[in-house]
């Protein structure tokens, strides 16, 4: 009873900060799998609550040369997650290829990002933000061509969420750390958590990922709850 409380109360308060349902969202990731393994109580939460979702992946995931192969992977953690294929769009640009070394430029994340903004009428932006949780350059680099965007784009009134990266101990302190989220949000109109009330469901849905299933241990704490903070475009932390 605890849990549907604490679930209740998280889901009015998210609903109240983030968007309302006639908003369309769209949500941004170096690749799926990254989305799926960090992002999954968010998109668990919008599916099953009737937003409408839009999906937009950077690149294919492939830095081992195993780009089709997680292409097909995809699809099928889509199918779990019930993200609908057309409204899910993966790029495979020469500039944007994933990698550790691999830069991209944010001046062409922006323009990517407006035009998927304009196709689609977006309203919303959930995406990573500056140390991109794991550190990795391609992460960081979405936030920055994100935050492009937004400064180039002010009149367009677009809301934008970064997913918080934690310190270690956060990472793995389990529960405890979700009521330290809760307590934050709670205080904080800018900041909204997230619990994933099926977890089950992110772990099928990151089975699907088979040829990169070893990276999926690191980080359990973003398989329980997602906490974000509102970005601001005027301020960039380098």
């Amino acid at each position: 009873m605890q849990n549907l409380m604490i679930s209740h109360c998280l889901e009015l308060q998210v609903t109240r900060k983030m968007c309302c349902l006639s908003s369309r969202i769209l949500m941004m990731s170096q690749c799926f799998y990254v989305a799926g393994r960090f992002f999954s109580p968010t998109i668990n939460y919008l599916a099953s609550s009737g937003y409408n979702l839009h999906m937009l992946c950077f690149s294919t995931g492939n830095a081992d040369g195993m780009g089709s192969i997680r292409k097909d992977e995809l699809h099928q953690a889509c199918a779990v997650l019930r993200v609908p294929l057309e409204q899910l769009k993966v790029l495979d640009h020469p500039d944007l290829q994933d990698g550790f070394g691999q830069v991209w430029s944010h001046d062409l994340l922006a323009k990517v990002i407006g035009e998927e903004v304009s196709n689609h009428d977006i309203h919303t932006i959930i995406t990573f933000d500056n140390y991109g949780v794991s550190g990795h350059c391609n992460h960081r680099d979405v936030h920055h061509g994100v935050l492009k965007f937004l400064q180039t784009n002010s009149e367009r009134n677009i809301k934008a969420w970064e997913l918080a990266s934690l310190n270690i101990f956060r990472k793995y302190s389990g529960p405890i750390d979700i009521w330290l989220s809760i307590f934050s949000s709670k205080r904080n109109p800018s900041k909204a958590i997230i619990i994933n009330e099926q977890p089950w469901k992110s772990y099928k849905a990151m089975a699907q990922h088979l040829s990169q299933w070893v990276w999926y241990v690191s980080f359990p704490k973003y398989d329980i709850c997602s906490y974000r903070a509102m970005m601001n475009p005027n301020y960039d932390k380098n």
